[in-house]
């Protein structure tokens, strides 16, 4: 943590090595040849890269699902600190203006987290920050909750929000979006915990897991945003999977893809934006019978 604040304040010795001259020269076939056949480059600059995808679905008229996708890189002699943010909002079904409360959540919770990063960022302000990143996505949560009341009362969204600084994640979670690891053997790690009837049914051994596929109320959510007076989102922190990719998706994607399909259309793709398009397309391939969003992260380097 104090490494961070300390490249975030600019606080870095400069480097007293000579720098290397470089000269413009075309490149050989034969290299060009070995940088095309290259299939696990290694990169100096660590950096985040990013996609999304979306469909409205098969079955449904309105997209109810907002999400957002923010993804800086800035590099240079001080050194670099990749920075991502990433939101997947469901807004619920049944209640008035669900599209209203998903978007009026992911505005929020961003533009919240960025005020407080704007000036570490940018080297506006020296010093470690007063709050940690736990406190922050907390706080952020809870000016949500109040704008969706606000904005959009009697409504409601889930919410899965990831920040990305270095190689941690702290990840705010409301409801029963989804966030995954997803490694390249084909494993997936589910992070969330659904905050859903069904899901605590079987946690409570009164259904199976098989049971619990098929159960008729799978979709009704006992935590969400914007519903109550008191809200406890779930607040955690782990490390970037190296290799392997940080997933956040909606139920219009979990809950009608195995967890091999997800890994499956992932690791046979050959960039992310691949990978998100067959990801949607499969989702709406078993039937679309929901909103389908998705947003995949990687941390090369």
């Amino acid at each position: 943590m104090d490494k961070i604040f300390r490249w975030l304040s600019g606080n870095k010795k400069p480097s007293t090595s000579a720098q290397d001259i470089a000269n413009t020269a075309p490149l050989s076939e034969q290299q060009i040849q070995a940088i095309v056949n290259n299939q696990n480059p290694r990169f100096d600059l660590q950096q985040l890269i990013s996609s999304c995808g979306q469909s409205v679905g098969k079955q449904r008229e309105l997209n109810e699902d907002s999400l957002l996708a923010i993804t800086t890189t800035m590099a240079g002699n001080t050194g670099n600190l990749p920075f991502g943010l990433y939101i997947v909002a469901d807004g619920m079904g049944g209640h008035q203006f669900g599209e209203v409360a998903s978007n009026a959540a992911i505005r929020t919770v961003a533009g919240y987290v960025l005020r407080k990063f704007h000036p570490y960022l940018f080297h506006i302000k020296a010093g470690a920050m007063d709050e940690s990143f736990q406190e922050i996505m907390q706080a952020a949560v809870s000016e949500a909750q109040r704008a969706i009341q606000r904005e959009a009362p009697g409504s409601g969204t889930t919410l899965t929000a990831a920040l990305v600084l270095g190689q941690q994640i702290t990840v705010a979670h409301v409801g029963d979006s989804r966030a995954y690891f997803i490694y390249p053997d084909g494993r997936v790690e589910s992070l969330t915990r659904d905050h859903s009837l069904v899901r605590r049914l079987e946690e409570l051994g009164h259904i199976t897991h098989d049971e619990a596929a098929n159960y008729p109320h799978r979709n009704v959510l006992y935590r969400a945003l914007g519903q109550g007076e008191v809200l406890d989102p779930d607040i955690f922190t782990v490390g970037f999977p190296q290799p392997g990719y940080l997933m956040l998706c909606s139920d219009g994607l979990w809950g009608v893809l195995t967890e091999q399909d997800l890994a499956r259309s992932i690791n046979e793709a050959t960039s992310l934006q691949r990978a998100c398009q067959n990801l949607v397309n499969a989702a709406n391939a078993a039937g679309g019978p929901d909103n389908i969003s998705v947003v995949l992260v990687q941390l090369i380097g």
